[in-house]
């Protein structure tokens, strides 16, 4: 075990990154301590969970429309005001992807060191040797701010672990970080995506960062809470850390909630990448 006994393999993604970035007790009680707490997110309870599963419905929509399903077909899914008004809205301003080949729902992972780093993508869409395209659907309530969203672990990894493991994709031939674009496409503000263009600098800097994170929480002894205490409003474990009872409200969330995500991989049947 290492210092901050983080089991090893640790597979690490957007969301056990970010929750670092946010806060290092937060990553402990989750990923190491492995500690189930019973406290909700935000209130009403019923509003959260209800646009968590129009949310995911949403995704499987989509998906089922690229894989060749068609649009008015899965329309009777949309049986609610989100859904149908979403549904519209992607049935109106989805991405225009002809000579693209399209891999939906696609998982990429890598090792790094003794870990391992993996995302799971809403859609990848490639023109071999020209351009490669991630798109991510999101379901937020409030159109974030570009600068937000540059920051996040989200457009750093994926991009980063797309250059690095997604030759298969792109005819066995290297991806240069030039050919990449990561699009957030937003179903209530369908008209204004966020693009991301990636470049060699970009690519540096985050492997140099996936790098000396890593390395950092492998020799964490402290795992200090966040200093900033408004997102403790929106955390599992703020009763926990002594950092509030009440959840915050609904109505007052402009992000979104990072959980621990499961991915059924066989990492068997992953290309070894080495770095």
């Amino acid at each position: 075990m290492t210092i901050s006994q983080l089991p090893s393999p640790f597979t690490f993604s957007q969301s056990s990154l970010q929750d670092y970035n946010d806060c290092p007790r937060r990553f402990k009680l989750r990923y190491i301590e492995r500690l189930l707490w019973p406290a909700v997110e935000t209130e009403p309870t019923q509003d959260y969970e209800r646009h968590q599963q129009e949310g995911s419905l949403f995704h499987r929509m989509v998906q089922q429309n690229i894989i060749g399903i068609p649009a008015e077909k899965l329309s009777v899914m949309a049986n609610s005001d989100n859904l149908s008004k979403w549904w519209d809205a992607y049935i109106q301003h989805k991405p225009d992807l002809n000579g693209y080949t399209l891999y939906p729902e696609y998982t990429l992972s890598a090792p790094l060191g003794e870990h391992r780093l993996v995302a799971k993508y809403d859609l990848i869409a490639v023109k071999p040797g020209e351009r490669t395209i991630i798109y991510d659907w999101k379901t937020y309530r409030k159109r974030p701010r570009n600068e937000y969203l540059a920051a996040r672990w989200q457009t750093r990894l994926y991009s980063a672990l797309l250059e690095r493991a997604g030759n298969h994709l792109n005819g066995d031939a290297l991806i240069l970080p030039e050919q990449i674009e990561m699009v957030y496409w937003f179903s209530n503000f369908p008209i204004e995506p966020a693009s991301f263009n990636y470049n060699k600098e970009k690519s540096q800097r985050d492997w140099d960062l996936i790098a000396k994170t890593i390395a950092e929480i492998n020799t964490e002894k402290e795992f200090a809470m966040s200093e900033e205490e408004r997102p403790c409003k929106f955390c599992a474990y703020r009763s926990y850390c002594d950092r509030g009872i009440k959840a915050g409200e609904w109505d007052e969330f402009d992000g979104e909630i990072e959980t621990e995500e499961s991915f059924e991989i066989d990492f068997e049947q992953v290309g070894e990448i080495a770095f």
